[in-house]
C-alpha cells in the first residue's frame, strides 16, 4: 500500500487546489478524502487511514490541534503535518506537543512542501523557519532546575541510545540519524521506540525537547 494522504481544511477552495497541487507534484501519493473540520477528519482518519494528513489549525466544530491528538491517540503512527496562515508559537507547541510531525505555513511552494512530507515519512520533525523563531524565542526562558541535574532515566540508556537521542537536536530524519552512525533505518526506529519508553515521552518533538534540555548529560 503507497502513501495516502487526507487533507483537513475547511476552506474549500484552498483545499481543492492543495488536492491538484499534490496530484501534480506528487502523482506516486493517493490522496484518499477530503474533511472540513476536525471531527470530519477523525472519522475519515478511521474510515481512510491515511499515511499522512495534512491539517488546518483553526477549523470550526473541532479545531486541528485537538484533531491531532484525538487521531494519534487512535493511530499513532499516522504522520500529520499542520498546513496553517498561523505561526503563533502556542499553536505550534500544542499541534508538536500532541504529536504532529511539522507545522508548516500555507505559503510555501509546491515543491518544499512535497519535499517536507517526504522528509515526514523519514521520521523528520519539520517546522517552519518563522514559526520556529518565534518557537524558540518563546521558550528561551522556560528552564527549571531539573536541566542542571542528570535525569533520572539517563542511567537507563545505552551508549547507542544516547548517541540516537543526542541526534535529535540536530532535527535529524531517521535515515539521516541511520547515515550518522552506520546503522539501519529499522535498527533507528527500534531505538526510537526504546527510548520513547525509557524516557517517559509519546513522540518525537517530547523526546526532541528532553534531548535539548539535557544534550550537556547525554554528551558526556
Amino acid at each position: 500500500m503507497g502513501n495516502r494522504i487526507l487533507l483537513v481544511d475547511d476552506q474549500i477552495m484552498f483545499v481543492e487546489n492543495l488536492r491538484v497541487v499534490l496530484e501534480t507534484y506528487a502523482p506516486e501519493f493517493e490522496i484518499v478524502g477530503i474533511a472540513h473540520d476536525g471531527q470530519e477528519a477523525v472519522r475519515k482518519a478511521r474510515q481512510f487511514q491515511p499515511t499522512v494528513i495534512l491539517m488546518d489549525v483553526r477549523m470550526p466544530v473541532l479545531d486541528g490541534v485537538g484533531a491531532t491528538e484525538a487521531i494519534l491517540k487512535e493511530f499513532p503512527s499516522t504522520r500529520i503535518i499542520m498546513l496553517t496562515i498561523f505561526d503563533d508559537d502556542e499553536y505550534v507547541y500544542q499541534a508538536l506537543n500532541n504529536g504532529a510531525s511539522g507545522y508548516l505555513l500555507k505559503n510555501m511552494r509546491p515543491e518544499a512542501l512535497v519535499s517536507s512530507i517526504k522528509a515526514v515519512l523519514d521520521g523528520a520533525i519539520l517546522i517552519s523557519p518563522v514559526a520556529a523563531q518565534k518557537l524558540v524565542n518563546s521558550r528561551s526562558q522556560d528552564t527549571t532546575e531539573s536541566a542542571h541535574e542528570a535525569p533520572h532515566w539517563l542511567g537507563s540508556l545505552g551508549s547507542r541510545e544516547r548517541e540516537v537521542l543526542s541526534l535529535l537536536v540536530e532535527e535529524l530524519s531517521n535515515q539521516e540519524i541511520a547515515e550518522r552512525l552506520s546503522i539501519s533505518d529499522a535498527t533507528v526506529r527500534n531505538y526510537m521506540s526504546g527510548i520513547y519508553d525509557k524516557i517517559g515521552v509519546e513522540n518525537r518533538f517530547q523526546a526532541m525537547r528532553l534531548a535539548r534540555e539535557f544534550r550537556a548529560f547525554l554528551q558526556r
